[in-house]
């Protein structure tokens, strides 16, 4: 029912950045070229399709470069972990998770996160499996969808994991992308490690 469309965030969180970072005008004409103008009057509150967010990361690699697109979509990303932070994990649940020893509280994470990856993954299929490193994939990962890179390219995807297991499980929690299909891997592979 959802397959092949991806939460509001994946959109709006980057808008915001976006006009921090370069103005309206480079906004709108980024999104412009992405088909994706009336966004940014009036932002998507619903499921988009996955196509809207891979066009958009596909301008964004265009027009700022690699490096460039990778910090916007850094900084989107752990906007989109406060976003759920604040709005959408409650803060009970937080409490007792910030509580648990590391390894009980990424177990819970990760089956919160398992529920909720259609929210996110699309069309593509996510994987986690728990331990120390814990490793989350995504094969037919929508943000890197045709592109061809050097380095990893789902900094998004990256810094949301981040964000919620330094805030959830550990604080030095920190999320690497060791495999991406952008370089020709079968998937997006991203490690969580803390000491």
């Amino acid at each position: 029912m959802h397959a092949g469309r991806i939460g509001p965030n994946a959109i709006t969180r980057v808008a915001e950045v976006l006009r921090l970072r370069r103005g309206e005008a480079d906004t709108a004409a980024l999104f412009g070229r992405a088909g994706l103008l009336p966004y940014l009057k009036q932002p998507p509150e619903s499921m988009v399709d996955e196509a809207e967010v891979t066009r958009l990361h596909q301008v964004l690699r265009e027009r700022l470069g690699t490096a460039g697109a990778r910090e916007v979509a850094r900084e989107a990303g752990m906007r989109t972990a406060d976003y759920l932070l604040a709005y959408r994990i409650p803060w009970p649940v937080q409490s007792v998770l910030k509580r648990l020893p590391a390894p009980l509280s990424a177990r819970a994470l990760l089956s919160t996160i398992r529920g909720h990856a259609w929210t996110f993954a699309g069309s593509g299929r996510f994987v986690a499996q728990g331990g120390h490193p814990v490793v989350l994939s995504i094969a037919g990962n929508p943000m890197c969808r045709g592109a061809s890179l050097e380095q990893p390219g789902c900094a998004f995807y990256a810094a949301t994991f981040e964000r919620l297991f330094s805030a959830l499980v550990h604080p030095a929690a920190r999320v690497v992308e060791t495999g991406c299909e952008a370089c020709g891997d079968a998937s997006c592979r991203f490690e969580v490690r803390w000491d």
